[in-house]
């Protein structure tokens, strides 16, 4: 079934709601005077009049302070990782970890491996991707390679294969626009990655309507052949340069134009073939200490290892399919590594609005519940998450994928603050609630610049935008000496307000979109210690 066909559920009955106000369209409805003079007042200038804006606020404890067209579903960008982070969370535990094995086939004999080191993934996404909360790249392989010494393998005479079968299904959701699908934010994720599926590459600008000069930094993938179709462009045309790229093909072409007057640029793209870039990285470091091999592999969608060019034939391009993979039971284990804790990889998915981790859990949980990560199984997770937690699915979402990068994504601000509400209650709301950051911080350091620090610290929320689309949704707490008792069932206090605040339509003058949006914010954080 393609992914094309959204999420869209059938009708239920509601088993969690707010008053039976609430799941009606109170357009005109909510007790914060002063919010809704103010929305009432945007709504008739530009870009608000010809745009498209819904906006929810309500209290914990079910009072509606401001409804404006709140039930209508709207491309809502990132603020889908609410609902992914949230619901990997609720369904895994906040201290579930990805493992990563390395095993092998065949015998070892006088130090040496005959037969195959497999690297067996199980869609860990922070593998040598340079965060904090992960090891680096070489004390990754520091452990990888204790896992080695301990069975006295010093040599391997056969190939280091990076088995990344663990998530099914293409790498990238059909949905995605192709202009997203050869950038570092639209890298599709595997069950075997290596920094966060990403190749780093140089370019500089030569002569004008001369190619620019375009070389790869890091990782360097020898299997891939590189076309360089780009030019040099006049001065002011700006870095319109594109990398194409495929799962299909070794071939990537570098196509577009670079500025005359941009100087070196270093750029990122997706890089296709995570798992094979893992083992060929390993076996280099193995190399510089003392442990040998002469090929890498890894293996495809359907299950057959493919073999790169040797270090003695570095001239050669391409992947030589040589067979079936092996079932990963027949391959013994002598190492498990594990990730950081997906509290830890949501928390940096939220602050950064990060794709590919956001794709990586909403994956991860479908493979847990279902045996399968391809996306059509995420569709069948994501309802029966909902339904656990409470939250009717059967209107106001309608959800593709987990990062929100594709504009088949819509959902109404009513169902989010009804999601919001119901992971407050859930016994993983603490640990969500603590992965939201606030105005100031990572995509939204520019929200609020003008406020308080106090107020600003009483509001966590997600940011979610792309062309004609600003989004928050989120949590606003009362101020500490005005904090009623927690909610039934929550750990938040009854008067903290969860809402959304959703705009659509306006590619013009997103600056006064966010000023609008800030300005509601401050209203709204004064309503929550007006009660």
């Amino acid at each position: 079934m393609n992914f094309v066909k959204t999420l869209i559920f059938s009708a239920a009955l509601l088993s969690f709601s707010f008053p039976n106000a609430f799941a009606q369209n109170l357009e005109e409805k909510g007790r914060s005077d002063l919010a809704c003079r103010y929305i009432d007042l945007k709504m008739k200038e530009e870009p608000f009049k010809s745009g498209l804006t819904g906006v929810l606020a309500v209290t914990l404890d079910e009072d509606t302070l401001i409804s404006r067209n709140s039930l209508g579903k709207m491309i809502p960008a990132s603020n889908t990782k609410l609902i992914s982070t949230g619901l990997a969370i609720h369904g895994l535990g906040a201290g579930y970890r990805f493992t990563t094995r390395i095993g092998y086939t065949g015998h070892i004999s006088d130090g040496t491996l005959h037969g195959d080191l497999y690297i067996i993934g199980g869609g860990d996404p922070t593998l040598a991707s340079g965060d904090k909360m992960a090891p680096e790249r070489d004390s990754l392989f520091s452990m990888w390679k204790t896992a080695l010494t301990r069975k006295g393998i010093r040599r391997i005479n056969g190939r280091i294969i990076g088995d990344g079968r663990f998530f099914d299904g293409p790498i990238e959701n059909d949905n995605w626009s192709y202009n997203d699908l050869g950038t570092d934010y639209g890298a599709g994720c595997n069950g075997l990655c290596f920094n966060r599926n990403i190749q780093t590459y140089r370019a500089l600008p030569t002569s004008i309507g001369r190619p620019a000069s375009v070389s790869v930094t890091y990782p360097q993938m020898p299997w891939m052949e590189f076309r360089n179709r780009s030019v040099t462009s006049a001065a002011g045309s700006g870095d319109n340069l594109y990398l194409f790229t495929t799962d299909l093909s070794t071939t990537a072409e570098m196509r577009g134009s670079l500025a005359i007057d941009k100087g070196e640029r270093k750029e990122s793209c997706s890089n296709k073939y995570g798992a094979l870039t893992c083992a060929w990285q390993f076996a280099e470091y193995l190399k510089v200490n003392d442990i040998h091999t002469e090929r890498v592999a890894d293996i495809d969608n359907a299950g057959r290892i493919r073999t790169a060019p040797s270090w003695r034939k570095p001239s050669q391009k391409g992947l030589v399919v040589e067979g079936p993979a092996p079932a990963q039971e027949k391959i013994t284990v002598i190492g498990k590594f594990l990730s950081p804790t997906i509290k830890e990889i949501a928390a940096v998915t939220n602050d950064r609005s990060d794709n590919f981790y956001a794709e990586t859990l909403i994956r991860i949980l479908a493979k847990e519940r279902t045996g399968s990560a391809s996306y059509d199984s995420c569709r069948v997770v994501i309802k029966r998450e909902l339904d656990s937690l409470g939250v009717d699915s059967g209107y106001g979402i309608q959800m593709v994928d987990g990062s929100g990068l594709a504009r088949h994504n819509y959902i109404a601000p009513d169902f989010f603050c009804r999601f919001l509400r119901a992971m407050s209650m859930s016994p993983a709301g603490k640990p969500y609630f603590n992965t939201l950051a606030g105005p100031g911080t990572g995509t939204m350091r520019y929200s609020m610049r003008n406020q308080a620090g106090d107020l600003r610290q009483r509001i966590k929320m997600k940011s979610g935008s792309m062309n004609g689309v600003v989004c928050f949704s989120g949590y606003i707490l009362p101020t500490a000496k005005n904090r009623a008792e927690p909610a039934e069932g929550s750990f938040l206090p009854k008067n903290t307000i969860v809402f959304s605040i959703m705009t659509n339509n306006m590619p013009e003058n997103e600056s006064a979109v966010r000023r609008f949006i800030d300005r509601l914010l401050v209203i709204l954080a004064e309503q929550c210690d007006a009660k």
